[in-house]
């Protein structure tokens, strides 16, 4: 008897210890002037758009941007450096929602749900996202989403067209 419990206490001290070593997610910070927001992102799901995401808060790209979109119960967006939705970083990315492996893996639009903005051209998007405010299912296959909120939806739902994001950090992310 006593060597299943001493076993018992093994496997789950193993469990325990195993589960502690998993890297914490990445996350980002949008410091706006109605609170905060956190969201985690995923590297595993949209790798090149989050590493472009992180290499633009690396540079300060979007401290002192607006949102400057919103659409009640559909999305608030953000990340145009000219303040209405025409520009970007000087380059585009890849639209990671074509690659069938990582499209599996995207979150779907719903409420919380952070995914790149982009033209009709799927290889469009530079630094513009959005969050969602609600369920969007026609935008799932469509645009790559590759984080969540999860901490401060509360604020995210105050925002509005023209607020500020004053400052976005990242935590937990190397720039290759």
């Amino acid at each position: 008897m006593r060597h299943r419990i001493r076993t018992s206490i093994n496997i789950l001290f193993v469990a325990l210890v195993l589960s502690g070593c998993q890297e914490p997610k990445p996350t980002v910070t949008i410091e706006t002037e109605r609170g905060n927001i956190i969201i985690e992102l995923y590297p595993e799901v949209a790798p090149k758009t989050v590493e472009n995401f992180a290499t633009l808060i690396s540079q300060g790209f979007y401290n002192d941007l607006t949102f400057h979109r919103y659409v009640p119960g559909f999305v608030i967006q953000g990340g145009c450096p000219k303040g209405d939705g025409t520009g970007g970083p000087g380059w585009r990315i890849f639209g990671e929602f074509q690659d069938p492996d990582l499209l599996k893996l995207m979150p779907k639009h719903e409420k919380g749900v952070v995914s790149m903005a982009r033209s009709q051209d799927p290889n469009s998007a530079g630094s513009q996202f959005y969050i969602c405010l609600g369920t969007a299912p026609h935008l799932d296959s469509q645009y790559a989403s590759f984080g969540r909120v999860v901490t401060g939806i509360e604020i995210v739902d105050q925002l509005r067209q023209n607020d500020k994001m004053i400052k976005v950090i990242i935590e937990n992310y190397e720039i290759n």
